[in-house]
C-alpha cells in the first residue's frame, strides 16, 4: 500500500528540517494533525496573530523556514496583522489553512475558505491552494523556496481537509535546495566602489538586511575602512550598526524634508540593504538634497523599482558590503568627529533602581527576561 498526502508531506517537511510547527487549529485543520508524528511538535498559541509572531521569532532566530497552521478563513483573517509584520521582517514563513472538502467546495459550505489565494495578499510572496491532492507535497515545495529566496518572506497554502488522507502519487517528494543569497554584477560593483572611494564627502547608510545576515562585523570593515559617518536608514526593523561606534551617526528621519536635510552637504551616499526611502509622516520636500548622488544596493527588484531616485544595484546586503571592502580606497580618519543624534535608532537608558510600589518598569522587565535566556 502506497503512502498518504500527509506521509509524504511529512517526510518532506523532515528533510527541510522543519519539524516546529505554530498553530491555533480548528475542525478544517484535524485531518492535518492526525497521527502527528512524535519527531515534531506542535507549539500552540491562544490566538493565531500569536502563532504566527511566534514563528516570526522562531524564524528569525533558526533562519530556517517556520510552519504556522491557522483555522480555514477565520483563522487567516486573525493572523493577518502579524502576517504584515513578517512580510516587513522578510521572514521566511509558510503559513497553511486547511478549508472544506473538496467534494462540497462549489456550494461554499460552512467554514469555506472562498477565496484562499486572495485572502492573505498583498502580504504574502506566494498564495496557493493545491488543484489537487496530489500536488500538496510539490506545493509545500514550492513555498519553501518561494518563502526563503531572496526577498524572503511569508507565503500562504490553502489545503481541502480531506486531502491529507487520500494516496500520494509517489512515495517521496521532490526536494530540491535553492540559494538565498545573490550576488552583483561585477561592473557596477566596481563603479560603485568608485564613486564612493571619488567622492569628496561620502556617507553610508545600512539596512536590516544586514543585521538579518549577520552582518555587523562586515559593516564595521567598510564603515571603518572608508572613515565615514554611517547612518541607520529610516524605521529599520532591526539595528544593522552598532549604536556606539564612533561612526554611527545615528537613525536617519521618517520623512522627505528631515531626511533630504540631514545627507546635505554629502556628495555620495550609499545605502545597503534597505528601501529608498521608508516614510510615514508626509513633510514636503526633495527626497534628497541637490548635488548628492544615490546608490542603492537591494536584494529585491521591487524595493529597487519603485525607489524614486538613486541608481540600484541587486545584491545580497552582506556580500556586497564584503565585495565593496575589497574595491574601496582607504580614507583618513576624519578630522572631527561625527555629529550624533540626541539617540541612535533608538535609546538606552540604564535600568532605573526598582519603584517603591514593587512594580517592574519595561527596561527592568527585559533585562530580567535576558538574564534568563542561555547564550
Amino acid at each position: 500500500m502506497g503512502k498518504t498526502i500527509r506521509q509524504v508531506t511529512f517526510e518532506l517537511l523532515r528533510q527541510l528540517n522543519i519539524t516546529t510547527v505554530f498553530g491555533n487549529p480548528g475542525s478544517t485543520e484535524e485531518t492535518f494533525l492526525k497521527n502527528f508524528p512524535a519527531d515534531f511538535r506542535y507549539i500552540q498559541t491562544l490566538h493565531e496573530s500569536s502563532a504566527v509572531a511566534a514563528a516570526d521569532g522562531y524564524a528569525q532566530s533558526t533562519r530556517n523556514v517556520a510552519l504556522v497552521n491557522v483555522h480555514t478563513s477565520a483563522g487567516l483573517s486573525n493572523a493577518m496583522s502579524n502576517i504584515l509584520t513578517a512580510y516587513m521582517n522578510r521572514t521566511p514563513l509558510i503559513i497553511t489553512a486547511g478549508n472544506q472538502t473538496r467534494d462540497m467546495l462549489l456550494i461554499e459550505p460552512w467554514l469555506t475558505n472562498i477565496k484562499p489565494e486572495t485572502l492573505p495578499e498583498p502580504w504574502v510572496k506566494w498564495s496557493y491552494q493545491p488543484v489537487r491532492a496530489e500536488d500538496v507535497p510539490a506545493a509545500f515545495m514550492r513555498a519553501y523556496a518561494m518563502a526563503l529566496q531572496p526577498p524572503a518572506g511569508p507565503v500562504f497554502l490553502s489545503i481541502p481537509l480531506d486531502d491529507w488522507d487520500k494516496p500520494a502519487e509517489a512515495d517521496a517528494a521532490v526536494v530540491r535546495s535553492v540559494s538565498h543569497r545573490i550576488s552583483a554584477d561585477p561592473v557596477r560593483m566596481r563603479e560603485f566602489a568608485q564613486s564612493v572611494s571619488g567622492a569628496k564627502n561620502p556617507v553610508l547608510i545600512y539596512g536590516s538586511s544586514l543585521a538579518r545576515g549577520e552582518g555587523w562585523e562586515a559593516g564595521i570593515r567598510l564603515t571603518e575602512k572608508l572613515n565615514i559617518p554611517v547612518y541607520s536608514a529610516p524605521a529599520s526593523e532591526r539595528p544593522p550598526f552598532p549604536e556606539s561606534h564612533p561612526l554611527y551617526a545615528g537613525g536617519l528621519p521618517f520623512a522627505m524634508k528631515p531626511l533630504s536635510d540631514k545627507l546635505a552637504g554629502h556628495d555620495v551616499a550609499l545605502i545597503i540593504g534597505a528601501p529608498v526611502f521608508r516614510y510615514y509622516p508626509y513633510v514636503a520636500g526633495d527626497y534628497i538634497p541637490p548635488g548628492l548622488r544615490l546608490l542603492h544596493i537591494t536584494d529585491d527588484p521591487q524595493e529597487a523599482g519603485r525607489a524614486p531616485v538613486g541608481d540600484s544595484l541587486l545584491c545580497d546586503a552582506v556580500l556586497a558590503v564584503e565585495q565593496l571592502t575589497e574595491l574601496v580606497s582607504a580614507r583618513p580618519a576624519l578630522a572631527t568627529a561625527v555629529s550624533k543624534q540626541p539617540h541612535g535608532m533608538a535609546p538606552h537608558p540604564a535600568a532605573p533602581e526598582a519603584a517603591s510600589d514593587g512594580l517592574l518598569s519595561a527596561s527592568q522587565l527585559f533585562r530580567a527576561v535576558r538574564s534568563a535566556m542561555p547564550e
